[in-house]
């Protein structure tokens, strides 16, 4: 074995160790925090039995009947991928957005996380969980533009236990104010 050689396992443990000093994946730290309170017409939300909280008044409107929200999947903690059982719902939002009563109008897609992990972490994974709705709702048809994507981490956050954790992972859609309402 040539002195070359002898060196490349302490080089692979060493990058190894760096890799895992800097938290190997994805790094969440040094986001800037979106802390701005949510732009809401409706402040109540109803969960839909999966990931997502759904304004009463989209609900309402898009004539969407919630399941039961009880034992239903949340995100997994530290994940962002849509439950099954969301896709069907933001099927029939897309729906209402792009040729219901909804059409022409916008809504705001809020990220929450439970408050476990650093503030900075939560608030880009919540960020990450609005997005993956917002690309699903682009992929069916809802233009970018009247997706309003925020976060609000766990800023929000009220869970004690792993089973109230599981209520505080989700993402919320609301109606967006009008622009007219906005002035």
């Amino acid at each position: 074995m040539t002195h070359r050689n002898a060196q490349r396992p302490r080089t692979c443990i060493l990058a190894a160790c760096f890799v895992a000093a800097c938290g190997g994946g994805r790094s969440r730290t040094n986001v800037p925090p979106t802390t701005a309170e949510p732009d809401l017409t409706s402040a109540v939300v109803r969960p839909t039995g999966g990931s997502l909280g759904i304004s009463d008044e989209i609900a309402r409107m898009c004539n969407l009947q919630l399941p039961d929200p009880a034992g239903a999947p949340k995100y997994e903690f530290d994940k962002s991928d849509l439950q099954p059982g969301d896709r069907a719902t933001l099927t029939k939002i897309a729906e209402c957005l792009t040729t219901g009563a909804l059409k022409g109008r916008s809504v705001q897609l809020i990220g929450r996380a439970d408050a476990r992990g650093e503030s900075n972490y939560n608030m880009v994974l919540g960020a990450e969980r609005a997005g993956g709705v917002a690309d699903y709702l682009a992929h069916l048809g809802v233009a970018r533009g009247r997706l309003d994507v925020t976060s609000r981490g766990e800023l929000d956050a009220v869970g004690v236990d792993e089973t109230s954790w599981r209520d505080d992972r989700r993402v919320d859609i609301v109606l967006a104010k009008s622009a007219a309402a906005r002035k």
